[in-house]
């Protein structure tokens, strides 16, 4: 087996920092022997081991093809555009934004020659990334891209201890999400969650929001689950998918938490993960559904005005790190 990658994100925020705490900082007795190869700028990870006494607990290395799955252990990884990248910890800056993208990209090729099966991100800043010249909304447009695939075939997911939340629509305007809720996008986002909790192991249906109150009422408070989403779930049903909806999003959650539905299939960004996160706030993993390789990654952001006070919760970032491991065949 291949090792796992991990990408620091934007080396002024949250990552480096959660990188030592767990890594270097006795937290990884939890997870399994995986090889991990962390890709980022060398100075940001030192500038939190001094900071935390931790040491240097990663093997620098110039070429990640040589780690073997035979060598469990902590490496770096960095591109060489990133030596000497001026940072600023805990402040959003091109600067960051251009270590993310630069970091993200090596990652990428290291896939594409290999190298590695699965990588799991640390958080960016996606108006720093776009600034630095990535034109790119976020990670998952991101991989996407890198993959050959449009940003509308794959699925954004958080997974969480209790609820499992995939989303039809990631990151637009709230104005533009009705248009962008079509027939194929939902059957789409059915299949890849189904696909997904089913590897997890996990019986029962997916339950699929409506976009508005009520579920439409039939009609009555708009068109989208008449014409869009219920003959979407219908298609699914006849696929032999087990799927319900559409369902109101104000009582669904509730059901899906008590264990009547593998997961959630929300129609837009705050309402599935509102629910998440007040359930699920810093143990949720956000996970890429229908790339060709593993991506997990934290289910919050850069955290700029916390980053070096040591209060930002590493228990995401471990579960993301076992669920990679897990669907790369390094965990049973």
């Amino acid at each position: 087996m291949r090792p796992l990658l991990v990408t620091l994100g934007d080396p002024n925020g949250l990552g480096p920092e959660l990188a030592c705490r767990l890594l270097g900082m006795g937290g990884s007795g939890s997870l399994p022997l995986v090889p991990l190869i962390l890709v980022g700028p060398e100075a940001a990870l030192r500038m939190h081991a001094e900071r935390l006494g931790t040491g240097i607990f990663w093997t620098r290395i110039a070429d990640p093809a040589r780690v073997t799955g035979d060598e469990p252990g902590v490496f770096l990884y960095e591109p060489p555009a990133l030596e000497g990248l001026p940072l600023h910890m805990g402040t959003a800056t091109p600067h960051g934004g251009r270590g993310a993208g630069v970091s993200l990209e090596a990652a990428c090729r290291l896939i594409r020659d290999g190298v590695a099966e699965g990588v799991v991100t640390l958080p960016l800043h996606k108006a720093m990334l776009q600034e630095a010249g990535f034109d790119f909304p976020g990670h998952t447009e991101f991989l996407a891209r890198f993959a050959g695939l449009r940003d509308d075939e794959v699925c954004m997911h958080l997974c969480g201890p209790k609820l499992r939340v995939s989303l039809v629509t990631a990151h637009p305007p709230l104005r533009e999400v009705p248009d962008l809720i079509t027939r194929e996008r939902v059957k789409l986002c059915i299949a890849l969650t189904v696909g997904f909790v089913r590897r997890l192991g996990l019986g029962g249906p997916v339950a699929v929001c409506g976009l508005n109150p009520h579920a439409g009422e039939s009609g009555r408070i708009g068109r989208e689950e008449v014409e869009i989403i219920g003959p979407a779930v219908e298609d699914a049903r006849k696929r032999g998918l087990a799927v319900e909806g559409p369902l109101p999003a104000d009582t669904v959650f509730f059901r899906a938490a008590k264990g009547e539905f593998a997961a959630v299939l929300a129609m837009y960004h705050d309402q599935g993960l509102g629910p998440l996160k007040l359930m699920h706030f810093s143990r949720a993993v956000n996970v890429t559904l229908g790339l060709p390789f593993v991506r997990t990654s934290v289910d919050h952001g850069t955290g700029f005005d916390i980053t070096g006070r040591d209060v930002a919760e590493t228990g995401s970032f471990e579960e993301a790190l076992k669920l990679a491991a897990m669907m790369t065949g390094w965990l049973g």
